[in-house]
């Protein structure tokens, strides 16, 4: 027995990026996932469909009907996005303050502007990437089996 105790064994799907066609017709290749975050790519049929807004999925693909609601992407992103790019703000401002010295309100216009822009595009590519990784991986909340 080779592997990690627990470990899931992988299926020519997961190594080679196919899924079952929900045509019927043998299998489609996927998208690769970091798509589905950069370009707002559906996961299965990979048409660029999966947000509605900025960072808001849409409902379903309207191409191939996946109903990207049934996924629970949650908030986790938004945490750890706004820690890292916190600490990488607050880094660039305290070089900015000791290299040049500007006013007090060149940090006020600037820094504001430049974090949610950061925090924003890094949120949306986080949220496609984990959707796309979600469906990938047939993802669902655990349940306890009934005896």
């Amino acid at each position: 027995m080779s592997g990690a105790v627990g470990a899931r064994r992988s299926t020519p799907a997961d190594v080679t990026g196919t899924t079952p066609d929900p045509a019927g017709g043998g299998s489609a290749t996927l998208p690769p996932p970091i798509a589905s975050g950069l370009y707002g790519c559906c996961p299965r049929c990979g048409a660029r469909t999966l947000f509605r807004s900025v960072t808001a999925f849409a409902d379903r693909c309207p191409a191939c009907g996946l109903r990207f609601s049934d996924f629970n992407v949650g908030d986790g992103p938004v945490v750890f996005l706004t820690l890292g790019i916190g600490a990488l703000v607050t880094i660039l401002a305290l070089w900015l303050e000791f290299s040049v010295s500007p006013p007090f309100w060149v940090h006020l216009l600037l820094w504001p502007p430049v974090t949610l822009a950061m925090v924003m595009g890094a949120l949306r590519v986080a949220k496609g990437l984990l959707l796309a990784l979600e469906y990938r991986n047939r993802a669902h909340e655990g349940r306890i089996a009934k005896d």
